[in-house]
């Protein structure tokens, strides 16, 4: 399958599209390539939500362009549980003064899944705004990668980037690797970045079984609560439910 997704925001408009998508049998092959481009106009306001749950044997790959005007926002949610493997990629530009792009993600990997993100952002009028924040949980001998790049143009000054990726290993066999990075061409601009890979904090997993708590259900509200800063900055409760009861059907297989 060969989806594509042309939304165009003109000035002003507000908009929130969710794409779901999902295999009709769990064990089919297949190969899904997707693409998505993201076009918000003057002062409008975009939400993007792709939820992707392919079948164990399918191998994916989404590309997404998202063009942010003066004074617009965009916002992008992409949330991984499915594919045997899964490939991201994601081009955020900004190109009017006052734009503003945040760039989410959640994946949950498990057996030998492979997901694979790469992203930038692309900041081409000064006094523009982007965060990026991926948060993945990783069991058995699944593995993730991650490579990001800010890229500040010339005369893009006042630029503020952020850019973080976290990652959960609930396995000692399970792999991240993460490759943030940062090209500054202009001058007065703030920008981080930064990636981190760890296991579930036995201190926390102690609170959890004092209060009389079983140990993988203990894990499990841990697990959950690592994902769910991402989820909660889309502030939507309808969309929120959702994307938790398919992280919960995840965790439970």
């Amino acid at each position: 399958v060969f989806p594509h997704l042309l939304l165009v925001a003109d000035e002003l408009a507000k908009v929130t599209v969710i794409e779901h998508f999902r295999s009709c049998s769990p064990n089919a092959p297949g190969f899904a390539c997707g693409v998505n481009d993201l076009i918000a106009g003057p002062g409008a306001k975009v939400t993007y939500v792709c939820a992707q749950e392919w079948a164990n044997n399918v191998i994916a790959l989404q590309m997404n362009s998202t063009v942010v005007d003066h004074d617009a926002s965009a916002m992008s949610l992409n949330f991984h549980v499915g594919a045997k493997y899964s490939r991201f990629e994601s081009l955020s530009r900004l190109i009017g003064e006052g734009g503003r792009s945040d760039l989410l993600a959640v994946a949950v990997a498990k057996e030998q899944q492979e997901f694979d993100a790469r992203t930038l952002q692309d900041h081409v009028s000064p006094r523009t705004a982007s965060d990026l924040l991926y948060k993945n949980a990783l069991d058995d001998r699944a593995r993730t990668i991650f490579g990001g790049l800010i890229r500040v143009e010339p005369h893009a000054h006042f630029t503020d980037a952020y850019q973080k990726v976290r990652n959960l290993l609930l396995s000692d066999d399970a792999e991240a690797n993460s490759m943030p990075g940062l090209e500054i061409l202009a001058d007065n601009v703030r920008c981080t970045h930064g990636a981190t890979s760890g296991q579930i904090n036995e201190d926390e997993l102690f609170y959890l079984r004092t209060r009389g708590i079983p140990t993988k259900v203990a894990q499990r509200l841990l697990d959950t609560g690592f994902l769910d800063e991402v989820i909660q900055r889309l502030d939507h409760p309808a969309i929120a439910e959702h994307l938790h009861r398919l992280i919960e059907e995840k965790f439970a297989k």
